[in-house]
């Protein structure tokens, strides 16, 4: 049973990756004379990221059991190869197509569920294989380029929630003279959101905690909870208020696809059976079989929840590209890992949280906007976000050594 130090120690380190990602979005904000935080580029940051923020959520999964998944920016373009294909050779209807891509994806985790839990290969050598393999078969499927795909599957990462409830004044228009950069209005449905989203993390945080209680767990302090509350509600707030004046068009489609996954993956980690097998399984596999855990099912389960979540990465990347191109995904599998273990899954298996992989993401995001903008060379992005993983890694490290001699 978790102590209350533990549940500090651990809430304490979530709140360090938060304030570390603040910290960052300052700096850059600063560095590029605000720009970073200009409206149009928010909608950017979570349309260039996105592959990021889902892919993330299955590798969580993945590295919390104690394994690795090499292939899925492989899976994502021989995906978007196929939904491609089918929009571009075939003139299948879009929404048709999607459905067959995330048929696609479950397979490809139905493959490689197999080879690793039931033959026992290591997900490393799997993966490596299907990285090869799918990557191939991606570069026959797109051996040239489609483009011109229907404006609904285009929408999905370039669209936006329509506005059927009008604009509301903004307080801050004209607070900085005539050349203010806040617009006169503000999407409602935006602002709607928003709040709909305070209200939500509230309720679901109060009644975790109510029934931590109940079952006799150990809970942080009410403070820490309230600290949560701030932090996570003016984060919230800002983010609505940036969108909610956007001129391109409001709350991106994007992010409400999101909201939803991240909500769904907070409460299978969380609040499932199959969850805590994910974790059980991390901790100590010996001890979850012998304690009825069937882990071959489970770590069967999360490759094809990974197959799964890379075709909805692969259906995002593809809208937003508008064309499909055998050399999607490059390096996607890199960005996904690092951004889980930036936001504090343990590089051993067993400990990781939706929230601390989703941060980790954002972090990675603003790294790679924030160095665009100042025009900084591609190469150094690269040597920059590899110091960042490692200095992340370390951390947790130092960290986990220093609980177990206190």
């Amino acid at each position: 049973m978790n102590t209350l130090k533990d549940l500090l120690s651990r809430n304490l380190r979530q709140y360090g990756i938060m304030l570390a990602l603040v910290v960052i979005v300052i700096v850059f904000a600063a560095a590029t004379q605000g720009k970073l935080i200009m409206p149009n580029n928010l909608w950017t940051l979570i349309q260039q990221n996105a592959y990021v923020l889902i892919l993330a959520l299955g590798m969580l999964m993945v590295i919390i059991a104690g394994h690795i998944d090499l292939s899925v920016g492989s899976v994502v373009a021989f995906i978007g190869a196929i939904v491609g294909y089918m929009m571009y050779t075939w003139n299948v209807n879009w929404v048709v197509a999607v459905l067959c891509g995330l048929v696609v994806g479950v397979l490809v985790g139905v493959w490689q569920g197999f080879w690793v839990a039931y033959v026992r290969i290591p997900a490393f050598v799997v993966t490596l294989a299907g990285m090869l393999m799918f990557r191939g078969l991606a570069q026959v499927i797109a051996a040239r380029t489609m483009a011109g795909f229907p404006k609904g599957f285009n929408a999905i990462a370039g669209g936006s929630i329509p506005n059927w409830l009008g604009y509301l004044p903004n307080p801050l228009a004209g607070a900085f003279g005539p050349n203010s950069p806040f617009s006169e209005t503000l999407d409602t449905v935006t602002v709607l959101i928003g709040a709909f989203a305070i209200l939500g993390l509230i309720f679901q945080s109060w009644r975790s905690r109510q029934s931590q209680i109940e079952h006799g767990l150990v809970v942080p302090p009410m403070m820490m909870l309230v600290l949560r509350w701030i932090l996570l509600g003016v984060a919230i707030i800002i983010v609505t208020y940036l969108l909610a004046m956007n001129t391109i068009g409001g709350t991106p489609i994007l992010l409400v696809l999101l909201g939803i996954l991240i909500m769904v993956y907070s409460f299978v980690t969380t609040r499932t059976v199959f969850g805590r097998h994910v974790y059980a399984v991390g901790g100590n596999r010996n001890a979850a079989l012998l304690s009825g855990v069937n882990t071959a099912h489970t770590d069967f389960g999360i490759f094809v929840n990974m197959g799964f979540l890379a075709a909805i990465a692969a259906i995002v990347t593809t809208s937003r590209a508008g064309a499909a191109v055998a050399a999607a995904g490059q390096s996607y599998e890199l960005d996904a890992i690092a951004s889980c273990f930036i936001g504090g899954t343990a590089v051993t298996g067993g400990v990781g949280r939706v929230a601390g992989a989703m941060i980790g993401a954002l972090i990675m995001g603003v790294l790679n906007m924030g160095l665009s903008i100042l025009s900084v060379d591609a190469n150094w992005q690269m040597a920059i976000k590899g110091l960042v993983l490692l200095i992340a890694v370390t951390l947790d490290l130092v960290s986990k050594r220093r609980a177990t001699v206190g």
